[in-house]
């Protein structure tokens, strides 16, 4: 039997809830059906409620049409001003962020919050004003629907509020990175939530993979051409086991591919097929761009985006390019000693599928390599780059930490090129010995008396 294919679903609904259309419908909806059964509660009950309370709800219709005229004029004049807001917002964050976290404010709840209040007591007025009668037969003005649209004219007072309060904090560069970092942080815990005592990497299983070394390997190409957002593992171990085969897989989450590219290869005797090739493709979910959920190295991507920008000559802004390593340096944290899985499935002793999975030397090189690239001759961020890698190294073991030397070698490479100035030097100078005697006290090395950049 075919499993459903859960990764294109999982996009679907990522999709939606990334969208400006998807909960603010939901909530027209709502105060449309509210609209309806607020009426319906009148009709019932219009004479007796105008009997007991007359000075509360006695209204007439022109009275009631009159108010809802107002607010509806009001708020759809209001939610063209929130959506132009929204509209410049987004243009401010693409140019002077990154387009790439333009999805990060897509999500936000409190935007579609605000965006589909007001349009719903909008349409909830325009409902409730066509139920208003005084030319032909009994007279009727809704007294409890219109009393519900003068209250939810006050609550949409309050969301325009919170609207402005919320664009003018959120285009700060620290509420953005501090968006992002908290976003990859729940994808961290949620896709490696167990921690491995030595911090390293689950090591590669040799034997397995010498089980599958001298078969054939049958390519199966992509159906598709877009960036890779989701894989069901446990449909992709399924297919495997169903077909008694193992699946190497090319190109892993976030990665490119183009229609007749190598999407993975089976080895043993299952020929790709037409039906092979479309059950494979289903398994994995395909788009014009990459998101975080099973992706954290574009989470990486986006603050290393942010910090470059900050660090061209155009902007020059040097306290972003800090924040944004700080950042980087509490998401390296959270993965330091977090076991990053095997790239091995196995069912029933037999290996079955083979990822393609990011280790922790590769985030960390997509986390400080660009930045350094761009940091040349800036002292701050340079320094700052050498205190993150230190404090990343106090919290991994010696397998990892060799990485991080290698990086702060690196960084001294840049000090040596692109500083001149003595007294930067030696600041510069005195992080690298913090990061040099913390090498030798937890590895336990002999201290390393290494020329200063002088």
């Amino acid at each position: 039997m075919r499993r459903p294919p859960l990764a294109k679903l999982s996009k679907l609904w990522g999709d939606l809830l990334a969208s400006l259309w998807f909960i603010p419908g939901l909530i027209t909806m709502g105060a449309i059906a509210l609209a309806i059964v607020l009426v319906e509660v009148d009709e019932q009950t219009d004479e007796v409620i105008q009997e007991t309370w007359p000075s509360l709800f006695g209204t007439g219709p022109e009275g009631a049409r009159s108010m809802l005229s107002a607010i509806a004029t009001s708020l759809i004049t209001v939610t063209g001003v929130a959506f132009s807001i929204t509209i410049v917002t987004l243009s401010l964050a693409s140019s002077q962020y990154s387009s790439r976290v333009l999805r990060t404010f897509l999500r936000d709840r409190l935007n579609q919050i605000v965006l589909g209040g007001l349009t719903g007591i909008f349409a909830y007025c325009l409902v409730v004003l066509r139920t208003i009668r005084s030319e032909s037969g009994p007279s009727f003005a809704a007294p409890l629907a219109v009393s519900g649209a003068f209250l939810l004219s006050l609550v949409g007072v309050g969301l325009l509020i919170a609207f402005i309060h919320h664009i003018a904090v959120s285009i700060q560069a620290s509420h953005l990175l501090a968006a992002i970092g908290a976003e990859l942080i729940g994808v961290i815990d949620e896709l490696f939530p167990d921690e491995q005592e030595d911090g390293c990497d689950a090591p590669v299983e040799n034997d397995v993979l010498a089980e599958s070394s001298g078969r054939k390997w049958h390519s199966v190409v992509a159906r598709a051409t877009g960036y890779i957002q989701r894989i069901d593992e446990a449909a992709l171990l399924h297919f495997a086991v169903s077909h008694d085969t193992v699946v190497r897989m090319e190109c892993g989450v976030g990665e490119f591919l183009i229609e007749g590219m190598s999407l993975a290869s089976l080895c043993g005797n299952c020929e790709a097929d037409d039906r092979i090739t479309d059950e494979l493709n289903a398994i994995y979910a395909l788009s014009r761009e990459r998101t975080v959920e099973q992706d954290p190295a574009f989470g990486i991507r986006q603050i290393t985006d942010i910090a470059n920008r900050a660090l061209s000559p155009g902007v020059n802004d040097t306290t972003t390019a800090l924040t944004s390593i700080n950042y980087l340096t509490a998401v390296l944290v959270r993965l330091a000693c977090r076991s990053l899985g095997s790239r091995h499935r196995d069912s029933g002793g037999k290996l079955r599928v083979i990822f393609c999975s990011p280790t922790f030397e590769d985030l960390v090189c997509q986390s400080f390599d660009p930045i350094r690239q761009n940091a040349a001759g800036n002292v701050a961020v340079l320094e700052e780059l050498l205190r993150a890698l230190e404090i990343i190294a106090r919290a991994t073991t010696s397998q990892r930490r060799l990485c991080l030397y290698e990086h702060a070698a690196a960084t001294a490479e840049v000090v040596e090129r692109t500083v001149a100035s003595p007294r930067d030097r030696a600041i510069l100078e005195a992080a690298r010995l913090r990061l040099a005697r913390l090498r030798d006290e937890m590895d336990g090395h002999r201290e390393t008396k290494g020329a200063a950049w002088r």
